[in-house]
């Protein structure tokens, strides 16, 4: 039996059914589980000591392509709209190598554990030169973050009136085959799971009606969860018209892609009817703000979703369209858009962190993280408000205005994978030089 007793936070955060807030708490951990939170808890185990700091469950990231930190702030992408960003990368994307996906992914996903992170999804729907997603899915098995990756798709290339070059996409048989392959291999549907595989053709305008149906049916029958993207920008919408004669939402609907085992990125175009509709069936949205506004796609109807009880996470989507992967700053963006489009009042700090966490984990399916309590999985981050950033605030719980935007300390599964600001499960320096010597390669 291992245990962990994090003592004496000034607050903590719970996100339980109550959102209780508790002062001068204490954690015990119990084999990567959280046994007990009260006041003067005693463990014969390591004590790590969290005076000075606020406590949160780990935060959760419900969008990425980790494969994508290696191409951050590429010229011709930086100042380009969806379309003409995806034409510019894709080249580039299309000489990625095994080594490129898993270094990426490594680097991804430690700058993900820096800001608060314990559970991700991945969305990875190229796989050039014998690339698969074994390489993020060992990946992050080394850097000891909860992993949700899911195997995308493209089968509609440029010849046949596609955005992706034809180099890049797979025969519909392959795709469907390597689903299965990933999901057998991989996928954990138990309580406290480390990996989880969802299945995930990239979007509407690269692949076929025909894909997303069998997709569906599959995902259906092995258990397991269903994303893509869906509503991004004008450009989405107007293609959507066009080639299949009604909204994303509608498409969505027809072809079995709504219900609380899907979850789609950004929507940030969806109109009152398909917010209704998501509201109805319990379909997911991972909001992404940064990227949402780094790309000129527009501000999401977050509010307008909450209040229609729309299940909604935070995503921080691709490093090549943000072009950063911090959640803790995705958390405070989403708050501060909705506060532009809708008024001060419009998102509190604790409700965007609420968003980042407990509503994050229940879109993924994970009713056992993004909450402390006593039953749940030990995915915990403290943050140290003593600092210069949290200096004279009056409520260092509101860390969102008012706080650091690097963590202390993280567990994922009761296991410490970040310590005094620093990655305790990997070699960061060495995977960022290798990073540093993929991506000049690339661009040279």
């Amino acid at each position: 039996m291992t245990e962990i007793l994090i003592r004496n936070a000034d607050t903590i955060l719970t996100m339980d059914e109550d959102r209780r807030e508790l002062s001068g708490a204490d954690i015990l951990i119990r084999d990567g589980v959280i046994a007990q939170i009260g006041q003067g808890l005693e463990s014969t185990g390591e004590t790590i000591l969290a005076t000075g700091g606020v406590v949160t469950p780990g935060l959760v990231n419900t969008h990425h392509h980790l494969y994508q930190t290696l191409t951050r702030a590429v010229p011709g992408a930086q100042d380009a709209l969806l379309f003409g960003w995806l034409r510019t990368l894709y080249p580039i994307w299309a000489r990625f190598t095994p080594e490129h996906m898993f270094t990426s992914a490594q680097a991804g996903l430690a700058e993900l554990a820096l800001s608060g992170c314990t559970l991700t999804s991945d969305h990875l729907y190229l796989f050039p030169n014998g690339a698969r997603l074994d390489d993020t899915i060992h990946a992050a098995a080394e850097t000891g973050l909860r992993f949700h990756p899911t195997r995308g798709a493209m089968s509609i290339g440029e010849s046949a009136g596609g955005l992706p070059p034809d180099s890049l996409v797979e025969r519909e048989e392959a795709i469907l085959a390597d689903m299965i392959r990933v999901v057998d291999a991989f996928h954990d549907p138990a309580e406290g799971a480390m990996c989880r595989v969802g299945l995930a053709p990239c979007s509407p305008f690269s692949v076929t009606r025909a894909l997303m149906r069998e997709t569906a049916t599959l995902a259906r029958d092995k258990g397991v969860m269903l994303h893509t993207h869906l509503a991004e920008n004008d450009e989405d919408i107007a293609y959507s018209l066009e080639k299949f004669g009604c909204r994303p939402g509608q498409y969505a609907e027809d072809l079995g892609w709504t219900g609380n085992d899907v979850w789609h990125a950004h929507c940030v175009k969806l109109d009152g009817s398909e917010i209704d509709l998501f509201a109805r069936s319990r379909t997911g949205v991972a909001h992404c703000p940064c990227s949402n506004c780094r790309l000129g796609s527009g501000i999401a109807p977050l509010r307008a979703m909450r209040d229609a009880d729309v299940p909604v996470g935070l995503g921080v989507d691709g490093s090549a369209s943000n072009d950063a992967g911090s959640l803790i700053a995705e958390a405070r963006q989403a708050m501060l858009l909705q506060r532009v489009a809708q008024g001060a009042d419009a998102m509190s700090a604790r409700e965007a962190l609420e968003i980042a966490t407990r509503a994050g984990a229940d879109i993924l399916g994970r009713p056992d993280c993004g909450r402390l309590e006593p039953g749940k999985r030990a995915d915990i981050a403290i943050w140290d408000t003593s600092g210069i950033e949290s200096a004279g605030s009056w409520d260092k719980a509101a860390l969102l205005l008012a706080g650091p935007s690097r963590v202390k300390h993280l567990f994922v599964e009761g296991r410490q994978i970040v310590r005094d600001g620093q990655i305790t499960t990997i070699d960061l320096p060495t995977v960022v030089e290798r990073q540093t010597r993929l991506a000049r390669a690339l661009a040279a």
